[in-house]
């Protein structure tokens, strides 16, 4: 597969910026199907912001969506352990087709080396 440079226009700031032929290779080398939309710069910059608090806001809540949209709520489902018969919640709807645990059995199953989910 050939190659060409490409001028694309950055979402950030609105400056055009080269989407090198090699550039290209690489993101195809890394199986990535979408071509840059913020140039050098705003990639660098957006990345810098993102990693100075962890990713995370100033009052430790969850960081904002990236998309613009508002971010989900986290929601909880009540089960009951499969190893101590406490009842805990996860985040994930129990299904009843593998065994669910609370996070200290879950911890052990784990440290143990014993297949837990």
């Amino acid at each position: 597969m050939s190659f060409a440079d490409k001028t694309i226009t950055c979402r950030d700031c609105g400056m055009d910026f080269v989407f090198t032929a090699g550039e290209q290779e690489f993101y195809a080398s890394k199986g990535f199907v979408n071509e840059p939309t913020r140039c050098p710069t705003c990639r660098q910059a957006r990345k810098a912001a993102l990693n100075s608090n962890g990713g995370m806001r100033d009052d430790r809540g969850p960081r904002p969506s990236l998309s613009g949209a508002a971010p989900r709520e986290r929601v909880a489902y009540k089960t009951t352990c499969a190893n101590c018969g406490q009842e805990t919640t996860v985040p994930f709807v129990p299904r009843g087709t593998k065994p669910v645990y609370c996070s200290s059995c879950f911890d052990q199953m784990r440290s143990s080396g014993r297949e837990a989910y």
